[in-house]
């Protein structure tokens, strides 16, 4: 493998400012009010894009740019901007927390290169940092660990250090210290540095002094010191030979031991700060620059030939053939629908034929803009290891390839949760209709978690999401953005159904109509499968019983029925089919005639069988005073949910965690606030299906 430089020699364009190795695609993420949005603040204002600190408490934040963002004061949807630091051009996604917006978090993940996961001091390791990390470590992204709010009270860094090992399984190193805690926090030791930096609070923290550690800081930096090189010599063999021969590594072997260790997911720096009071951003700055991967870390890139299937690679670089992802798709008002892209090889251009493997159909790329949060920047050309968006795409959704035509390759696409909550709407008026409809189209393009269909009973459009603050917003946005009003129906849960055993079903679909008649006819195995195998169909069928035309439109019919349920109308999953035998007629069968034929097969097998309801249950974490802890419990226990664990915290505090059915949460937010006198918190996120109790599936049957 060649070294950096020959890399980015051999494939750069003289037309970049910056080269590829000084580039980092970063992404904050964390759990809900953790402070994400308010350390991006900070870094643009240190950065010096921006000349004043934007809040989010006041609805100034550059990146909660939506009215719906800064009413609520939380992060909604994902923001790009862009900023430098020490000639390093940092590209920066700051992530929603709330797990409704959780498809933010993933197909951001998926073009990034690295990531800082930002905790905070007092609330540690919550679920949806649970949540992000799992992300994270799926798409293979190299994690910086920040431990935020070091000035409020209750702040605990050893604490948050101790959980990121238990909870996250991970190995942190602390590359700073905090000096002082709580309101006392003045700065940090740089542990590899050797130095105590401070903030000055009259300039913002602009302006930093350094002082040698003494005394308890020179011990706490000592003991952190040693730490961080035994933690590198389990993990490094350089630094190992070096430990094992009884030396000590000099600065540069462990700063460059450091950054293999976090480009290999092997370790975790962590380091410390508060944002909101404009201490130790500026060192994150540095950590980010010093340790998180360059596009040219990650050298291969790794594809599919859409024409074969099979595994190529191709190389970052401007002078290889161009290759992008879509990752994500925003209506602007002003210049109409923005398809934000990462460039992973070659060079993108205005006016520039790009192909998309998944339609087989060339586009052509209109304007191509440089986003800072909702503003733009229009750019000529866009290169290698850069995230832009175009104007000017047609037949393109999320996760899709853009690439050359003569040099095609599918990247590998992001996977989405399926929606746990639905709700009906109409217009308000009958006029509004067109609008009404419009507007779910263009959000369900932009959000893959979001999901419109026709309810064929009713008649109704069901809207489906991720939760109920999901489904409010999108109803917000259809009011401001396009100007149309609906009415709603109660919140119901997206039920599923499973199967209780195997069966199997010998259907024959035959019609006769005067002329050509309708012939089908197919015998299949129904076998439950594993959760989350989906559907598994195999065609066994020997000696040309059934034609192999007839094959595929077996299948079809089976999964739309599985798609429309069996016992109440809900998708019914994970299940492997095996078509055995049939026959047909060589006049009358049709493929028409056989897709029903396996619909009906699949039906009858299935109520052969006997069909379960699965029903979403929640994680559930409360935070609730020790005196309150009692009357909460109560009611969680009144919801059917069961109490997985109880943690005494800090403060007269107590953490609980306990798995609830998603059904009995609506309204929970009330519930709380009412029991705890508004002092209690709660955040949930989707854990997993459970079969719903008998007499509630009785119930839900029934009404449908």
């Amino acid at each position: 493998m060649s070294t950096d430089q020959d890399k980015t020699q051999y494939h750069e364009s003289p037309n970049r400012k910056h080269a590829l190795k000084d580039y980092r695609n970063i992404g904050i993420m964390a759990h809900i009010d953790a402070g994400k949005t308010t350390l991006t603040e900070r870094i643009l204002f240190y950065c010096g894009v921006n000349y004043k600190i934007g809040d989010t408490h006041e609805g100034t934040a550059t990146m909660d740019w939506m009215a719906q963002e800064r009413e609520r004061g939380i992060t909604i949807t994902s923001a790009a901007t862009t900023c430098y630091w020490k000639n390093h051009r940092i590209n920066i996604i700051d992530t929603p927390g709330h797990v409704d917006f959780t498809a933010e978090v993933e197909r951001s993940l998926r073009v990034l290169d690295g990531a800082v996961a930002v905790f905070c001091s007092v609330g540690k390791v919550q679920p949806q940092s649970e949540t992000v990390w799992r992300q994270a470590q799926k798409y293979h992204v190299p994690i910086v660990a920040l431990v935020n709010k070091m000035d409020r009270t209750g702040a605990d860094f050893d604490g948050v250090v101790t959980e990121i090992h238990t909870k996250l399984g991970a190995t942190p190193v602390p590359l700073m210290l905090p000096i002082g805690r709580e309101a006392d926090f003045k700065g940090v030791i740089d542990v590899l540095e050797n130095k105590c930096v401070y903030f000055d609070e009259k300039d913002n923290g602009v302006t930093m002094t350094e002082e040698e550690p003494t005394g308890d800081l020179k011990a706490r930096q000592e003991a952190a010191y040693k730490h961080m090189v035994e933690c590198l010599a389990e993990v490094d063999d350089e630094i190992m030979e070096i430990f094992l021969a009884d030396e000590m590594p000099s600065h540069d072997q462990i700063k460059a031991a450091l950054r293999r260790a976090t480009l290999a997911a092997k370790i975790v720096p962590v380091a410390c700060c508060t944002a909101f009071k404009n201490k130790g951003v500026q060192k994150l700055l540095d950590v980010v620059v010093d340790y998180l991967p360059s596009p040219v870390d990650i050298w291969d890139i790794k594809g599919t030939n859409p024409d074969n299937g099979e595994a190529i690679t191709r190389h970052v670089g401007d002078l290889q053939p161009f290759a992008a992802l879509v990752f994500k798709i925003m209506t602007d008002p002003f210049v109409g629908k923005l398809y934000y892209f990462r460039v992973y090889s070659g060079v993108a251009s205005q006016g520039m034929s790009v192909y998309n493997p998944r339609t087989n159909k060339r586009e052509r790329l209109g304007r191509l803009l440089q986003m800072h949060a909702n503003q733009r920047v229009e750019q000529q050309e866009i290169f290698s290891g850069d995230i832009a968006a175009a104007v000017g795409l047609k037949n393109v959704t999320t996760g899709d390839t853009i690439c050359l035509e003569e040099k095609p390759i599918v990247l590998e696409s992001m996977a989405f949760p399926e929606p746990v909550i639905s709700i009906a709407v109409e217009p308000k008026s009958s006029g509004d209709r067109d609008k009404l409809s419009k507007g779910l189209v263009a959000l369900a393009e932009e959000d893959p978690t979001f999901q419109v269909r026709s309810d064929e009973e009713t008649g109704q459009t069901i809207i489906s999401g991720m939760g109920e603050l999901h489904l409010e917003i999108i109803l917000d946005r259809l009011v401001r953005e396009f100007k149309v009003e609906a009415n709603t129906g109660a919140p119901q849960v997206a039920y599923r159904e499973a199967l209780c055993g195997a069966s199997d079903s010998n259907m024959k679909f035959v019609r006769q109509s005067g002329g050509r008649g309708q012939y089908g006819h197919c015998i299949i195995n129904l076998i439950p499968g594993e959760r989350g195998s989906g559907i598994v169909i195999e065609n066994k069928v020997v000696g040309g019983n059934i034609p192999k035309e007839y094959i595929k439109p077996i299948e079809q019919g089976i999964r739309e029925a599985a798609a429309s349920g069996v016992l109440a109308g809900y998708s019914l999953i994970d299940f492997k089919v095996e078509i055995i035998d049939g026959s047909y007629h060589p006049v009358d069968s049709s493929e028409m005639a056989f897709k029903v034929a396996g619909s009906m097969a699949l039906k009858d097998a299935a109520k052969k069988a006997g069909i379960m309801l699965l029903e979403p249950i929640m994680k559930v974490e409360l935070t609730t005073p020790d005196e309150n802890m009692g009357d909460l419990i109560g009611d969680i226990t009144s919801r059917r949910g069961t109490i997985v664990e109880i943690n005494a915290g800090e403060n007269s505090f107590t953490r609980v965690h306990a798995n609830v059915p998603l059904s009995e949460l609506f309204g929970y937010a009330t519930a709380i606030r009412s029991l705890s006198r508004g002092r209690a918190s709660y955040s949930m996120e989707p854990a997993h299906f459970e079969r719903v109790p008998k007499q509630v599936q009785d119930k839900i049957v029934e009404k449908k």
